[in-house]
């Protein structure tokens, strides 16, 4: 009988031996997969912080770009026409070499031409148109193209008479009178102004300031004279000639030496180093 009550005994000291083994394990095997969880977890908001990080980095170098993008394109230099001696005159320091393309007495043949060589080499002028070369649908054709290629139309009055001989009457009719035609044709006023042989008068001065346009002569031009009327006699001078000052206006023509020769007349003063304003920066 004592046997059996110790084998018993032994029995059942066993079994709780057995059972209080197997709960460490069970403990041992959660606090495992805790640790691996709290782990993942740990790492995942690492993970984030990096992406925040770089998200951060990203935005703050993306500022930088825009911002040195901004700072390296600084506003187009301002110039106003000087009228002691018919230069454009920046409003501000620029170490540039500058001229300012003008083509009078467009668009009679070869001003449409002219205007797609420009285009082509992104050159910016301003056309002066005369009424008389305009009085077609054809030509008022070639005018809208001419502004559509993106150059300004100026006003040369309609009939290209010296503004002196005629009276204030005619005169005003001589500019208003083209104003209103070219913004019929290119949906714009002109702006600028050139008196025929650059005669100015009072009236046209006092009629510029109420429409609040920019009248302008030149500093040069040599296509009219005799001497000059090849494409390489008149290529040479308005490239050498003495009077090429920094914002200098060039004066050309619709003319057939004039024309052949205009490639040669850019290459040559980009040679030099100058650089072509363009009119939008002409202010009053």
């Amino acid at each position: 009988m004592k046997k059996a009550l110790l084998s018993l005994l032994i029995v059942l000291l066993a079994a709780c031996s057995a059972q209080t083994t197997e709960k460490p394990n069970e403990n041992e095997h959660a606090g495992k997969q805790m640790n691996e969880d709290q782990k993942q977890t740990e790492e995942e908001g690492e993970d984030e912080a990096d992406t925040e990080s770089n998200n951060d980095s990203n935005s703050e170098e993306n500022t930088e770009d825009g911002k040195d993008e901004k700072e390296s394109e600084p506003d187009p230099i301002q110039y106003t026409v000087h009228p002691a001696n018919w230069t454009l005159k920046p409003q501000s320091e620029s170490e540039l070499q500058t001229v300012l393309l003008t083509i009078d007495d467009a668009p009679d043949k070869h001003a449409l031409e002219m205007a797609q060589k420009l285009k082509d080499l992104n050159v910016p002028a301003i056309f002066f148109v005369n009424g008389h070369f305009m009085d077609t649908d054809e030509e008022k054709k070639i005018v809208k193209q001419i502004h559509e290629l993106g150059f300004e139309i100026g006003n040369h009055t309609m009939t290209h008479s010296n503004l002196s001989k005629l009276s204030v009457d005619k005169q005003r009719y001589e500019i208003k009178q083209l104003s209103e035609e070219i913004r019929n044709v290119t949906g714009e006023a002109p702006k600028f102004f050139r008196a025929p042989f650059g005669v100015n008068t009072d009236f046209s001065k006092q009629l510029m300031d109420e429409l609040q346009m920019i009248y302008m002569n030149w500093t040069y031009g040599y296509d009219w004279e005799k001497e000059y009327q090849t494409s390489e006699s008149i290529a040479d001078i308005m490239v050498n000639t003495p009077l090429l000052t920094n914002g200098a206006i060039l004066l050309m023509h619709d003319r057939d030496w004039t024309n052949e020769a205009l490639v040669d007349i850019v290459k040559g003063l980009e040679s030099k180093g100058y650089t072509f304003v363009d009119p939008d920066q002409i202010v009053p």
